[in-house]
Parts: C-alpha cells; structure tokens; sequence
C-alpha cells in the first residue's frame, strides 16, 4: 500500500511541474485597489491551497456545531 501511495504522490508532484512549466504567463488579479501580477501556476497553486484551508476550516466549524448540537440534546 506504501509504494501506492508513493507512486501516486509521484504522479501528481509530475502533473503539477508540468503544469507550472507549461504556464509561464504572468496574469494579473485585481481585488478593490490592489493588483498582483503573477504567474498563472503560482494563481491556480495559491487558489488551491486557500480552498483546502478554507473547506478544512468550513467543515471543522460543522463538526463542532454538530457536537454541541449533540451534547445539548443530551
């Protein structure tokens, strides 16, 4: 199972090399008054990164809202 998962991460670490170094192209993003122009890879690694954080913190919200639930019926 050990050498799956190794080969697995393996593939996915080549996906995301090849997708940087196919997309060089530098893209710039404005929010209100500021702007920041980067490559489109870093923008589509960033956007990435903040969903994981943000489901990660969105779902340990309902979990604790469920078990408060839970402990207050009790």
């Amino acid at each position: 199972m050990r050498y799956l998962f190794i080969s697995l991460l393996t593939v996915a670490i080549a996906l995301v090399l090849l997708f940087i170094l196919q997309n060089p192209r530098l893209t710039t993003v404005s929010f209100f008054s500021a702007s920041l122009t980067l490559p489109l890879s870093f923008l589509v690694l960033f956007t990435y990164i903040w969903g994981i954080l943000t489901g990660g913190v969105v779902v340990s919200l309902v979990r604790i809202l469920i078990h408060g639930a839970a402990q207050n019926q009790k």
